[in-house]
């Protein structure tokens, strides 16, 4: 199985769970909590972001690195995944 594979073998698990334990379940068992927490912290940002929020107020308000708030951000404009999830 090729990288690509194994990729999309990930989001097709991910894609089928139903609930948000069976999420945490297998995140827990996939990912130290630091990067859960990395992830949960991005979406966030993205969030106030979508709100209106500065690059600064962001940052003050989250644990966010300058960098990272940069990616987000490119996501948040050009992206589709940031904007799909969030609407929820």
């Amino acid at each position: 199985m090729d990288k690509t594979e194994k990729i999309n073998a990930l989001y097709s698990i991910i894609a089928d769970l139903t609930s948000a334990e069976e999420c945490k379940l297998l995140f827990d068992d996939l990912c130290t909590n630091k990067e859960v927490e990395k992830m949960a912290e991005r979406l966030y940002a993205a969030k106030l972001l979508l709100s209106g929020k500065t690059y600064n107020q962001v940052i003050a308000e989250t644990d966010i690195s300058s960098a990272t708030l940069s990616r987000v951000s490119r996501c948040v404009q050009y992206g589709e995944g940031y904007n799909r999830l969030l609407k929820k």
